[in-house]
């Protein structure tokens, strides 16, 4: 489902036509071929929110479009202008039973809260947040501190999505849009204080941080994506971890496993936090015998 540092929800929108152009210089990009005998697909690891200076693209991500037939985001793109679905989201997403923000956390997280939110001259006061469950909050103030930064939900995921419709190409999704408000809705649960306050920690150096993940996974530092998305997540909450990246890893595994018995080639494009670490896919992939091996950006 997403992703600056710490921002587990899923936001999307349209990107427009963005032009490749080879340097000659190669590059190592957050692209993989996974083989096995004479069958491959191409593993795309994306970020979901972008700034127009990001463009273009590592030319390894047009390469593997260009050889694939199919393409597979973490959900379906193409469903989340769906009033009806919205409206599901924003009851799953937010308080029915008569609880608040100011209910549920205690005083100090709160209180910091109620501080960063009116020190930030965000354009959606709390009074209009009090009923939002701590994943929709943060994931809102997120975009919206992003947003001041130059980035938009124009990222890898979505540009390729609206390729994709443009060019006829049959697009799938590895995990329902359900599934993903489900995940978002249950943010925190049971420890909201602790995760406002952990999450709020966050926007201090914000800047600095997705500047270093977006270096990191243009150029495929593999071992700097796992500290920023994997080691962190471990160091908020174990329970976190397994629920944001290894159960899903695990659901998703099989339905990319069955896509070497298709004909054709496959490219699956999700966040490059699920790509990286011991329990991610290509870990896996390679436990199950397949060949991995980085596409190369002639950039």
């Amino acid at each position: 489902m997403l992703i600056v540092k710490r921002m587990w929800g899923r936001v999307w929108l349209i990107a427009g036509l963005v032009l490749f152009v080879a340097t000659g210089a190669v590059a190592d990009t957050s692209v993989w071929k996974v083989s096995k005998d004479d069958d491959y697909i191409y593993m795309g690891g994306t970020i979901h929110l972008l700034r127009a200076s990001d463009y273009p693209l590592p030319s390894a991500f047009e390469q593997a479009y260009a050889d694939s037939d199919r393409l597979f985001f973490e959900t379906d793109l193409g469903a989340m202008m769906d009033p009806s679905l919205q409206q599901r989201m924003m009851t799953q997403m937010t308080y029915q039973d008569g609880r608040t923000l100011r209910s549920v956390l205690n005083e100090e997280a709160y209180q910091t809260l109620t501080e960063f939110i009116d020190g930030a001259g965000l354009p959606v006061p709390m009074a209009m947040m009090q009923t939002f469950k701590p994943g929709l909050l943060i994931s809102t103030i997120t975009v919206l501190e992003v947003q001041k930064l130059g980035f938009t939900p124009q990222g890898v995921d979505a540009f390729y999505h609206t390729r994709a419709m443009g060019d006829g190409k049959p697009r799938g999704e590895l995990e329902s849009l359900d599934e993903q408000i489900s995940l978002l809705a249950g943010m925190g649960e049971g420890h909201e204080s602790e995760y406002i306050l952990y999450s709020l920690q966050d926007f201090e150096n914000l800047e600095q941080s997705i500047e270093e993940m977006v270096r990191a996974w243009r150029s495929a530092d593999l071992q700097a994506l796992e500290d920023q998305f994997v080691s962190t997540m471990l160091e908020f909450s174990d329970e976190l971890y397994e629920s944001m990246l290894v159960k899903r890893n695990n659901a998703w595994l099989p339905r990319i496993e069955a896509m070497f018995d298709q004909d054709g080639t496959e490219y699956v494009l999700a966040g490059v936090a699920h790509m990286v670490g011991d329990d991610g896919l290509l870990a896996m992939l390679q436990q199950r015998g397949y060949s991995v091996e980085q596409v190369m950006s002639e950039d």
